[in-house]
């Protein structure tokens, strides 16, 4: 069975590392129907998008918080922009960060690995333990799910707990790689891969290989490129030969065509994920 961090590795190498953002807000759009629902307009921003750039991405990444904001409207609105997403043919990431355990944890699983809003690889948080972790695994193993969990951050506060040195010499997100590539050494896909793969910001470059090294055989989703100061010539240093990883890219696409005058937004999008693939693959052929 080809599991979805086996396909995820398979869009990079086919589309490149470019995984769109459809943190869709509804000032983002440069323009809104007024006869339909916020939650509409949302949707049909993210369908021009998604076919706009379905062959320079590879993957779409959306957040529920954006949705969430909308109400009902926003929860309708995400169900089809993950079906919507799912349809391109590429892996599709919800980014959920759920962290709780048991009977809770079990429930998140099945909210976000069937029914209504299904996606392929979702994203957690382990600051309550692998016990929050471990509910989601039997999707892995039995559907070839794949998670992808908190461990070194792009934002500021990252320094607050993660880099925190431990008594041993190691900091918290060293304990934390180390712990879920431990969880996850018996969820290994056919391309070398584990379904559990580790959210590794790329705004704090000193540690790029040490980290890439430390984690051969596992997918990194790489935030922090562009807006919050991640080059491509760092980012690419998480990139294990320039794959077994993807880089997200949320405002830099959705808000594209403000910086590309008279162009439609959805053109500006695929402008803006050639760009961006062209540049982190350059700076990858260069290591």
């Amino acid at each position: 069975m080809l599991t979805n961090m086996d396909k995820l590795y398979d869009s990079v190498a086919a589309n490149g590392p470019v995984c769109v953002g459809l943190d869709t807000e509804i000032s983002y759009l440069p323009q809104t129907d007024t006869a339909l629902t916020a939650g509409e307009n949302v949707v049909a921003f993210n369908r021009a998008l998604i076919e706009a750039t379905k062959g320079v991405a590879g993957c779409y990444k959306v957040q529920i918080a954006y949705y969430e904001s909308l109400g009902l409207d926003g929860m309708r609105a995400y169900a089809e922009t993950l079906k919507l997403a799912r349809a391109s043919g590429l892996p599709v990431i919800a980014d959920i960060k759920r962290g709780d355990i048991a009977k809770t944890a079990e429930m998140y699983a099945k909210a976000h690995f069937t029914g209504d809003f299904e996606a392929d690889l979702i994203t957690l948080a382990p600051y309550m333990g692998l016990d929050s972790i471990q509910p989601y695994l039997p999707y892995c193993q039995q559907q070839g799910k794949g998670v992808f969990v908190l461990c070194r951050t792009s934002n500021p506060g990252a320094k607050d707990f993660e880099y925190r040195q431990l008594a041993d010499g190691r900091h918290v997100y060293d304990l934390v790689g180390d712990s879920l590539t431990a969880l996850g050494s018996d969820l290994m896909g056919e391309r070398g891969y584990s379904s559990v793969g580790l959210v590794i910001g790329g705004t704090h470059t000193e540690e790029a290989e040490t980290i890439r090294a430390a984690y051969p055989h596992t997918f990194f989703l790489i935030p922090g490129y562009g807006a919050q100061g991640g080059k491509a010539a760092d980012i690419a240093r998480y990139m294990n030969k320039g794959n077994g990883g993807v880089v997200n890219s949320s405002r830099g696409i959705l808000l594209a065509w403000k910086k590309q005058p008279g162009v439609a937004f959805d053109e500006a999008a695929y402008n803006e994920c050639v760009r961006m693939r062209e540049d982190i693959q350059g700076e990858c052929d260069k290591l």
